[in-house]
């Protein structure tokens, strides 16, 4: 394509303006990109929009842009809150957009499932922004993985720390992520798809079952602490998640055969077991990569995502390993929200394996083979 890639953004907050349309502007100016349009129902955010991009078309609807626009058009991206992603994601696919959305990618396994399903029939793309996979820290902690290093993992904790739940833009309810029918849940659905698809790469699976427990201690209706304990076919997983801690950090441990890998904000430490059959380890390396995880818009990942993006556009994997983790991602949430509520019991994680099985059947040959070596298996 010698053209730019034509793209329109639908939705203009926080996380459009500050973490997606940095990239869009320095790709817009060497040519790369064309961000044609944008949608927004915020009149406020609608002059927002018109600033960043002065030559985009700016419409109060998402209907109303891709009526004008769809026709110049390759992609959407989708930043609105997680209530409007599926209508919108299907509204764009029906256009023969490719589709580039925020996650979570839909706030039900069954409305993610229908996402994948149009986005196969339509022959487009639909691609969850899984921008912690791009972070620094995990780009280092996926190559101490790769070295052989600590053995295979069996074990993995995940801890998110933060201090309140990320606001939104002051001209449009800033609290959205407390209103359930906007965000579709509280912590486990803002932060629990990064959680989920980390732990689904370094465990090399998915989830069969989860027992899960949440509590709100503020006055709103989505959960501002969230816990689960995760079994999958190679270790087991744990996870918390708060809005309700002192301090904002994350710290992640990886735990092998041979080592454990601690992962503490940009500090990363790899341990390896002592020899001679003994139980302890010592510390071999100690690296910062720097990765500016107190930067809520994580721009200088986006750009390695977007690209990713781009190559499923390219290659026609329409619906690839990442939105097959996605969907994981949701089902795995939906069913944890189902333990929560039944005090904690166990319950089985049903994912969208003959929807996966069909697709990687009706990829080229050459994308399943590259695929056979990356992605988890179910």
């Amino acid at each position: 394509m010698n053209r730019p890639v034509r793209g329109a953004l639908v939705g203009f907050g926080f996380i459009a303006e500050s973490g997606h349309a940095p990239e869009y502007a320095r790709r817009q100016a060497n040519g790369e990109v064309e961000i044609v349009a944008l949608a927004d129902g915020c009149a406020a955010r609608r002059e927002t929009a018109r600033r960043a991009f002065p030559s985009a078309r700016v419409y109060d609807s998402h209907v109303a842009l891709l009526e004008q626009e769809a026709a110049h058009l390759d992609y959407v991206d989708i930043t609105t809150p997680p209530y409007a992603h599926a209508d919108v994601a299907h509204a764009a696919l029906s256009r023969g957009l490719h589709v580039l959305c925020e996650k979570p990618i839909a706030t039900s396994g069954d409305a993610a499932k229908s996402m994948a399903d149009h986005a196969i029939g339509a022959r487009r793309v639909v691609f969850p922004c899984h921008n912690y996979r791009h972070a620094p820290v995990i780009q280092e902690v996926r190559s101490v993985l790769a070295s052989g290093a600590i053995g295979a993992v069996h074990l993995v904790t995940l801890q998110t720390f933060r201090t309140t739940h990320a606001r939104g833009v002051r001209e449009w309810r800033p609290d959205w992520r407390r209103e359930r029918k906007l965000a579709g849940g509280g912590i486990a659905m803002d932060h629990g798809s990064h959680t989920l698809y980390l732990a689904f790469e370094w465990l090399k699976s998915y989830p069969t079952s989860v027992t899960a427990k949440s509590d709100t201690l503020d006055q709103f209706d989505t959960e501002d602490n969230f816990s689960c304990t995760l079994t999958f076919p190679t270790g087991v997983a744990t996870a918390h998640l708060t809005w309700t801690a002192g301090v904002r950090k994350v710290i992640y441990t990886l735990h092998g055969s041979r080592g454990a890998i601690t992962v503490d904000d940009d500090v990363v430490t790899v341990h390896l077991a002592n020899g001679g059959g003994a139980v302890t380890s010592r510390p071999v390396q100690t690296r910062v990569v720097s990765s500016h995880w107190m930067d809520a818009s994580h721009k200088e990942w986006f750009g390695r995502l977007f690209d990713e993006f781009l190559l499923a556009v390219r290659d026609g994997d329409y619906v690839g390993a990442r939105m097959t983790d996605a969907i994981h991602c949701i089902d795995t949430i939906d069913a944890a929200y189902e333990s929560a509520a039944r005090d904690s019991r166990e319950v089985a994680i049903v994912g969208p394996h003959q929807a996966r099985e069909r697709e990687h059947r009706a990829r080229p040959a050459s994308i399943r083979a590259v695929e056979s070596e990356t992605t988890p298996r179910s």
